[in-house]
């Protein structure tokens, strides 16, 4: 079997680093280098110094992408006497910008400032480009907005638009001698967002912290993670580092704090980990109990991980909660979320039965109508109950992680449970995740199902293809209009989650193999 812990490789080489960076300049947007895709100190120094990237672009970002532009536009419709300053011309831009606030324009769209300001003794070009300028009252009382897909920008998890914000109204107030008449977001779900100006010098504070990054070594420590790398322009250069030093944040049971503390002790690398829990220095950080020393509850778990990472071997640690049925439905959903449509909508639950009677590909779809949702629901439920009848009650219907559970109940709470199906399917549901990360410690980075099934050897025809590529399909096949394109992108998602359940399946019949449990 192949190593499946392989990420990536570091590139041979960094031209990029040698780089003097002679004119310090900073766009608004630059913040999101910390932000997106998580937060992460070593992008914003890579890129500072132009660290080229891996392609990371996809068919869901450049969905997203659309759906900003297509948010964008409507907004800017709605707003009368716009002067639009769009265009290639930076220079011509900043000076139409300022003629557009003296003449008292009704919005401005596509501003542009720019300032010469000094950090930490260093000259520096701070560039801000804001969607729209809006006046209020008389004078040069000008509202800054920008239009983001996030619906709940006020959230910890949308830091960068706030920040991105603080930037606009301090470029503002360097140009017009006054601060914005307020701060707002037009926001995914359509709403105008206030946030509150913090003023220059709190802004200024904000950009010196962001200067620091920067100028932060491009070597110094960063844990990787596989949700946090992922769609990072630095993943495989990162990864493959992290790989070849046999960093501690490789095993899944190191969250980010826990890596940072054990760098911060020496304790480095995986090989380290065992011999460190019994070394006299590190006894307050893995032990308990001045009577009676014992490790603390996380020891267990962490030694284990490293011994199945550093053997490259599985190490059963209970028996899986299996059904033991002779029958199992493999469950398994494509849904849009909150940030892309209003209702949070399922557009395919998908099923298909394993066993001693195996089943054909069952999907129920939701369709493309304005009733969509609900016959996609109650398509389901007459699939779902069908199969009851015809396996009996206590059919498994076996999914992986939370999700499906997660929809259940928003589905019963939206549209109710006709008979009582969905109630028994809730009842019957096996999270196979949950049942694989109790009962075995992989070498791998991660529990996603991709990452698990490659493991047992499952191999997909649709090698690129993953969630957020099903929903860009399917915002492809709702927007197009020849039916016969249509069915051809609807056959690639069912496709796909059919693939889904296959793996699904293949890792419960894995998880049925494995020895048991030493000791």
């Amino acid at each position: 079997m192949q190593d499946p812990r392989r990420r990536g490789s570091p590139d041979a080489g960094c031209p990029g680093l040698d780089v003097t960076i002679r004119v310090v300049r900073i766009k608004a947007t630059d913040v999101f280098d910390y932000y997106k895709p998580n937060k992460c100190v070593r992008r914003v120094a890579l890129r500072a110094r132009g660290v080229p990237e891996q392609e990371t672009d996809t068919a869901f970002m450049a969905l997203l992408r659309k759906l900003g532009h297509e948010h964008e536009e409507d907004h800017l419709a709605s707003l009368p006497g716009v002067v639009d300053l769009s265009g290639p011309d930076p220079a011509g831009r900043e000076r139409r910008t300022l003629e557009a606030i003296r003449s008292g324009a009704a919005a401005i769209y596509q501003a542009r400032f720019r300032a010469d300001i000094e950090l930490e003794g260093e000259a520096c070009e701070l560039v801000g480009e804001p969607d729209f300028l809006v006046r209020i009252g008389g004078g040069a009382a000008y509202l800054i907005r920008d239009s983001k897909l996030a619906r709940n920008v006020l959230s910890g998890r949308h830091e960068g638009i706030q920040e991105q914000l603080q930037i606009y109204g301090l470029l503002f107030e360097l140009a017009v001698g006054e601060p914005p008449a307020g701060l707002e977001v037009h926001s995914g779900t359509g709403d105008i967002v206030p946030v509150p100006y913090e003023g220059r010098a709190d802004v200024l504070a904000r950009l010196r912290k962001h200067r620091r990054m920067r100028e932060v070594a491009p070597d110094a420590y960063e844990p990787v993670g596989w949700s946090k790398c992922g769609g990072c322009g630095y993943e495989d250069r990162c990864w493959g580092e992290a790989e070849a030093a046999g960093d501690v944040a490789l095993l899944t049971l190191v969250h980010q704090g826990r890596a940072r503390d054990l760098h911060a002790r020496g304790v480095s690398t995986i090989r380290q980990i065992a011999a460190a829990v019994d070394d006299p220095a590190h006894r307050d950080y893995f032990w308990t109990g001045q009577k009676e020393p014992r490790r603390k509850d996380f020891v267990a778990a962490l030694l284990r991980s490293a011994e199945a990472y550093l053997s490259n071997t599985d190490i059963p640690v209970a028996p899986p909660s299996l059904p033991s049925a002779r029958n199992a439905a493999m469950f398994d959903l494509e849904g849009l979320p909150f940030s892309i449509d209003d209702l949070e909508k399922v557009y395919l639950w998908g099923v298909k039965v394993f066993g001693d009677k195996p089943s054909g590909y069952l999907p129920a779809q939701a369709g493309f109508g304005p009733d969509c949702d609900c016959e996609g629901w109650f398509a389901f439920l007459e699939v779902a109950r069908r199969l009851l009848a015809d396996y009996g009650p206590d059919l498994p219907f076996v999914h992986w992680s939370s999700y499906e559970k997660t929809k259940l109940n928003l589905y019963v709470d939206r549209f109710g449970d006709r008979d009582g199906v969905a109630a028994r399917v809730l009842v019957n549901l096996v999270d196979l995740l949950a049942v694989t990360k109790a009962s075995v410690v992989t070498p791998l980075p991660s529990y996603s199902l991709k990452v698990i099934e490659g493991h047992v050897g499952f191999r997909r025809r649709l090698t690129e293809a993953d969630g957020a590529w099903s929903m860009a399909k399917y915002i492809e096949a709702t927007e197009s209009a020849d039916p016969a394109a249509r069915d051809a992108i609807v056959a690639e998602i069912l496709a796909y989650n059919e693939e889904d359940l296959d793996a699904t399946r293949a890792v419960m019949e894995w998880l049925r193999s494995l020895p048991a449990p030493a000791g």
